[in-house]
């Protein structure tokens, strides 16, 4: 692992959820540019120091130097936006397999050389679009494809959340310390490159759909805050197809409340984050009808990710293990199904979100062709 060392939620729970596929061993890595801060937490989790760099450099010359067998297989890349691409692209080079949080760069050039490089040295890179683990997310996926919701006549997705409310509003001091508001480090949004762009993803991969334009009204809320806190995104599939993705996170009060309806001619499906064994399926003349995973009607890729019995309910770390899982099965040259992870075409993709919707805010609000 490279970053997610003391205190990053993130880096905890990629550890937890690599360790609980029961596919991965984390045994080494950079766990903060400060080496000492590094060492400290590898000593605590009780790494084998001697696997433990002070940089990329001495990780590749470190691992590259010892034998297949012994060497680390895959790289989790869990360090702010701006360090991914220099990072991945080095990594990739030298044959390692890559697990990257999202955004996989900051700009599109750069995920298209990704994207390359991947092709080129045959290995698997995963995305780390967490919500695509969750069984229901599988199960609402798997009912798209069958065709249960005839003609699919609108797509809303929903993203909120708060925690940067009381920081904005707060000790100025507290502000410069987020590097998520900083575009130096973020890239060129902070809501909409950091929430926003999982409901696109979840949208995409639901219902195998690519998004052609975007129209976008975002807002920084403060006038010292250049990157965008809050936003509204209008969607184009076709011409008759049109969609909504809405984001915040200056929501006082609320944590994750990711949510997404797809709506067709026959029936509609709605999943919510925050209750994520639940998926509902609603008709103009039946009742509601709820899947919840661990029961026999559940398609097989939504099987394969579910680990407990029905009842039990599973949350963001048995969703990443499932990611986890595919990944290691890519590895292993093993047959996995279309949409067990997030490939780099995913990073492609939500870069070219980004920065279409970023454009779009600041042409005043025009429709902008996402691949452009």
């Amino acid at each position: 692992m490279i970053g997610g060392g003391t205190g990053a939620f993130i880096g905890d729970t990629h550890r937890k959820s690599a360790l609980s596929s029961g596919q991965f061993e984390l045994i080494g890595g950079i766990f903060s540019s400060d080496n000492s801060r590094s060492l400290e937490f590898a000593r605590k989790e009780g790494f084998d120091l001697k696997r433990c760099y002070k940089n990329v450099e001495e990780l590749i010359a470190g691992e590259t130097a010892l034998s297949e067998e012994e060497r680390m297989q895959l790289i989790a890349v869990v360090t702010p936006n701006a360090s991914h691409f220099p990072i991945i692209k080095e990594l990739i080079a030298h044959q390692f397999h890559v697990m990257c949080e999202k955004p996989m760069t900051l700009n599109v050039d750069e995920a298209k050389v990704i994207e390359d490089l991947v092709r080129d040295n045959d290995i698997t890179f995963a995305l780390a679009h967490t919500y695509t683990g969750y069984p229901m997310v599988r199960q609402m996926r798997a009912l798209v494809e069958k065709g249960l919701l005839g003609e699919i006549q609108r797509i809303d997705a929903q993203y909120y959340q708060g925690w940067i409310n009381s920081i904005i509003h707060g000790n100025e001091t507290r502000i410069k310390g987020v590097w998520r508001l900083n575009p130096e480090v973020a890239g060129a949004s902070c809501c909409m490159g950091d929430i926003g762009v999982h409901a696109f993803n979840l949208i995409e991969y639901i219902t195998g759909l690519n998004v052609q334009e975007v129209l976008a009204d975002l807002n920084t809320i403060r006038e010292d805050i250049s990157l965008d806190l809050d936003g509204t995104v209008l969607l184009r599939f076709t011409e008759k197809l049109k969609g909504v993705i809405r984001a915040t996170q200056v929501a006082g009060g609320v944590e994750n409340d990711l949510n997404i309806g797809i709506y067709g001619s026959k029936a509609s499906l709605k999943w919510s984050q925050e209750n994520p064994n639940h998926l509902y399926l609603l008709t103009d003349n039946e009742p509601a009808r709820i899947y919840k995973p661990g029961n026999s009607y559940n398609s097989d890729l939504c099987e394969l990710g579910q680990t407990m019995p029905a009842g039990h309910p599973e949350g963001i770390y048995e969703a990443l293990a499932n990611i986890y899982k595919g990944i290691a099965k890519s590895i292993r040259k093993e047959q996995f199904a279309h949409g067990e992870f997030p490939t780099v075409h995913d990073g492609v993709r939500g870069m070219q979100f980004i920065h279409a919707v970023i454009k779009s805010n600041r042409t005043n609000n025009t429709w902008v062709n996402i691949e452009n």
